[in-house]
C-alpha cells in the first residue's frame, strides 16, 4: 500500500509496486491452485495457474517495460506536450524564434529542457530566465531548464547575417 501513492509519477515505485503486486498474485494461485488440486486430483491445475499468472504479469508490466525503453531513449516523457512548451515559450515577451528543443527524462522523477530563444530586445533577462524555469516546472513538471538567449539569427545555409540584425 505504501507503493500506491508515487507509483502514477515514478517509474522505479511503479515498478516495486508492480513486482509486490504480483508476488501477492503469485502466493494467492499457489494457494488456489494447491486447493484445487488437494479437493479434486487435477495436477493439470498448477501449470494452469502458472501460465495465467505469467500472462497477467506480462500484460501488468508491459507499459513498464515500453516506458523505460523510452527513458533509456531519451524521448520526451509522456506527460508531456512538446507543442505546448514550444507555443509557451515561444509566447514570452520578445520572443521571435524556439529552436533547438529538447525535453527528455534525467531519471524517474526529473525531467531536462534545453532550447534557444531568440530575444532581439537587451531586457533583464536573469529575471526572464527565472520567471521561465518557475513557470515550467509549475505547468509542465521539468525541473532542470537550461536556455539560450540569441540576439540575432545566422542564415545557415550560406552563413550570412539576416538582413537588419547587425
Amino acid at each position: 500500500m505504501l507503493f500506491i501513492r508515487g507509483r502514477d509519477h515514478d517509474l522505479n515505485l511503479r515498478g516495486a509496486y508492480l513486482h509486490m503486486a504480483a508476488d501477492a498474485l503469485l502466493s494467492l494461485g499457489v494457494a488456489i491452485a494447491g486447493a484445487v488440486i488437494l479437493w479434486t486430483d487435477w495436477a493439470w491445475v498448477d501449470p494452469l495457474t502458472s501460465l495465467i499468472i505469467a500472462v497477467v504479469i506480462l500484460l501488468a508490466t508491459w507499459s513498464l517495460l515500453g516506458e523505460s525503453i523510452q527513458m533509456a531513449m531519451q524521448a520526451v516523457p509522456a506527460n508531456i506536450q512538446p507543442q505546448e512548451v514550444e507555443s509557451y515559450l515561444a509566447g514570452l515577451p520578445g520572443v521571435t524564434q524556439v529552436h533547438d528543443l529538447h525535453i527528455w527524462a534525467m531519471s524517474t522523477t526529473e525531467v531536462a529542457l534545453t532550447a534557444h530563444l531568440v530575444r532581439p530586445q537587451h531586457t533583464n533577462d536573469d529575471e526572464l530566465l527565472r520567471s521561465i524555469g518557475e513557470c515550467l516546472h509549475e505547468r509542465f513538471h521539468i525541473d532542470h531548464t537550461t536556455l539560450q538567449i540569441e540576439r540575432n539569427l545566422m542564415d545557415a545555409d550560406c552563413g550570412q547575417w539576416e538582413e537588419g540584425t547587425l
